[in-house]
């Protein structure tokens, strides 16, 4: 096999040009082979394997810098840079990440996660590069769903204005991860349908080379010429309008063509932007059919392409699916907004029941939420349904535009904590903190699917900005006899014994049943609190407490610094200074890739851990002090 020899990037280099489809086809079997064991980001890689053989072809690697937009499609980068062997654990905890990891090689010039990102990163790293005198080329490879974010254009428009070479790889695909919406996506399209372009701009250059002695020389000063062709045959030339060389559109499956336009982008010496069309899913027939349904996959038969992966019914986003749509057949004023996103936050069933009150505003988060407000200050009820990590993207405009006019906005916070193997970039950590500083913003979480439910029941006719964030995967369908109705800023009483209380939040109220079970086998007395509310905080909950206990246990999902423990622990310690707090949170770090039980047991907020932690900090030392 051909790929048996490649350890680092210059080896493909000595690869036959023949041998170039070969390799592509064993990259792709190697992909299925791996991906339907461990899961992963699928079809974005399938398309993008001749485009990342041609960037090792034509640039020297690791000098040359590659920063891959999101980075979910690195795979084959990963593959010729010398980690095959990586995928056997791929985006398992200690394995290789599914993403570039400046500290897991060399080769990865830049961490990426997050979208539209990467003409900003390299754009910054071609500046330093001529600031310390360096020679190197800098590429950023973009989707066009990428150029959907705002981002991308104000690095554009500061890329603009280098004066040396600055490659920019818009990789088309037509998808970001649903299908691409919007005006760059409709010019992206009247540019691949342009083909007479391409053939006369080939037929002028051959024609003028192929004159003896002076061809060469009027092909090079034929510069102004193809410009008049672009701007006749393609329409409105964004790219050169503003400043940068456009060259393609050319073929993303053709290893051969790629290379020569790549060697003839490095020759310009301001910025450039190449325009490759790829395929996403090239290769396995069902991603090519439903490229959506297998950007990011579990484990799966490669026949058939369904998943082996047992899928249990049903997850907190299927609630919040159904749930939404019952409430907007109940309010015309209801509307929901997503940021290209529908699949995964579970508005696609609302974008077919009610399409005219759907907004896909693209790869856009900060638009999204701006917007929203717009629609709330004009009397509508806007749902912006976001992950928890792709909300920070958006959070200027939830402090300025939402909640200082404290407008109705309710923010459904799908993927809240640890999501597991997308790692560092997408955990959902953080975002109890950040939206707790914001004056006028509530925020809710939880406790099972049935909570869920009458959650947004409230937040659908609460008037200002509200905040309800709910954990990935499969809800919790325990404690349904609890049921209490949803009352603002009230937390709700489970389980009321004495000593020690545990005063849990969403996705945790779980574990701290367990807790519970596990503390009353041992003979001791528990509460358990369901807090539903972060902000406001029930701090009349929180005073019953402490008229009966010794022992406040917080339980969160969500870094120990700014959450909902800090703020328990504040309150108690300023009114109750006898009583003992102990904050069971996340810890002041960035969370790695790895199964979501594995990560729990390992940050210390599964069930287990949190036993031991009371038995340490307090039951062993009440047992000694008597």
């Amino acid at each position: 096999m051909l790929l048996e020899k490649i350890e680092q990037s210059s080896d493909i280099k000595k690869l036959k040009e023949e041998d170039y489809p070969i390799l592509a086809r064993e990259i792709r079997e190697f992909l299925l082979e791996k991906i339907s064991r461990t899961g992963g980001h699928l079809a974005s890689n399938l398309g993008v394997v001749e485009l990342t053989m041609a960037l090792h072809l034509a640039f020297d690697l690791p000098k040359d810098k590659i920063i891959w937009d999101v980075g979910h499609q690195s795979y084959t980068h990963k593959i010729l840079s010398g980690r095959r062997d990586g995928f056997d654990d791929l985006r398992q905890f200690g394995g290789m990440s599914g993403f570039p990891k400046r500290k897991e090689s060399p080769y990865d010039a830049f961490d990426t996660g997050h979208s539209s990102t990467s003409i900003s990163a390299g754009l910054g790293i071609a500046q330093a590069r001529e600031i310390l005198g360096e020679d190197y080329s800098v590429i950023s490879v973009i989707g066009d769903g990428a150029l959907t974010g705002g981002m991308a254009y104000e690095a554009l428009n500061n890329a603009a204005q280098i004066k040396k070479n600055f490659i920019i790889v818009l990789n088309d695909n037509e998808m970001s991860i649903s299908k691409n919406v919007g005006g760059m996506s409709r010019y992206l399209s009247s540019v691949r349908t342009k083909e007479g372009y391409a053939e006369l701009k080939k037929g002028v250059e051959k024609t003028l080379s192929s004159i003896p002695v002076v061809g060469p020389g009027l092909s090079r000063g034929i510069y102004t010429v193809k410009n008049g062709i672009k701007h006749l045959l393609v329409p409105g030339m964004l790219f050169e309008d503003m400043g940068i060389t456009y060259l393609g559109p050319v073929d993303g499956h053709d290893v051969k063509a790629m290379v020569q336009v790549f060697k003839e982008a490095k020759r310009v010496r301001h910025a450039v932007l190449v325009h490759v069309i790829t395929k996403k899913g090239k290769g396995y027939a069902p991603a090519e059919q439903n490229p959506a349904r297998f950007h990011g996959v579990d484990a799966f038969d490669i026949a058939t392409g369904k998943s082996i992966k047992e899928k249990v019914y049903p997850s907190y986003t299927d609630v919040f699916s159904r749930k939404i749509c019952e409430l907007a057949g109940k309010n015309p004023r209801l509307v929901a907004l997503t940021a290209a996103m529908p699949d995964g936050t579970g508005l696609t069933r609302f974008a077919k029941e009610f399409p005219d009150r759907f907004f896909d505003v693209g790869i856009a988060e900060a638009h999204e939420v701006t917007s929203a407000a717009g629609m709330a200050s004009a009397g509508l009820k806007p749902v912006v349904a976001v992950y928890s990590s792709f909300l920070q993207r958006g959070y200027d405009q939830v402090l300025h535009d939402v909640c200082i006019q404290n407008l109705p906005v309710l923010f459904a916070i799908d993927r809240a904590g640890l999501v597991g193997s997308d790692g560092e970039t997408h955990q959902g950590i953080f975002d109890v903190s950040f939206l707790s500083l914001v004056p006028g913003m509530s925020i809710m979480a939880p406790k099972n699917l049935w909570e869920l439910e009458a959650m947004l029941e409230f937040g659908a006719d609460y008037e200002g900005p509200l905040a309800i964030r709910y954990p990935r995967g499969q809800a919790y369908r325990g404690l349904k006899e609890f049921a209490a109705p949803v009352e603002y800023g009230k937390a709700e009483m489970l389980y009321e014994e004495k000593e020690i209380a545990l005063f849990a939040l969403g996705s945790m109220v779980s574990t701290g049943e367990h807790v519970r079970e596990k503390l009353k086998a041992k003979g001791y007395s528990c509460t358990l609190v369901n807090a539903r509310f972060v902000k406001p905080l029930d701090t009349e909950m929180i005073d019953r407490l402490c008229e009966n206990h010794r022992l406040i246990v917080t339980m969160e999902e969500n870094v120990l610094r700014g959450g909902m423990g800090m703020c328990v622990t504040r309150y108690i310690h300023e009114k109750y200074p006898h009583i003992r707090v102990i904050q069971v949170a996340l810890p002041d770090a960035y969370v790695e890739h790895g199964n979501v039980t594995v990560l729990r047991a390992m940050l210390g907020i599964d069930s287990d851990s949190v036993i031991r932690r009371i038995e340490e900090e307090y039951l062993n030392k009440e047992q000694q002090n008597s």
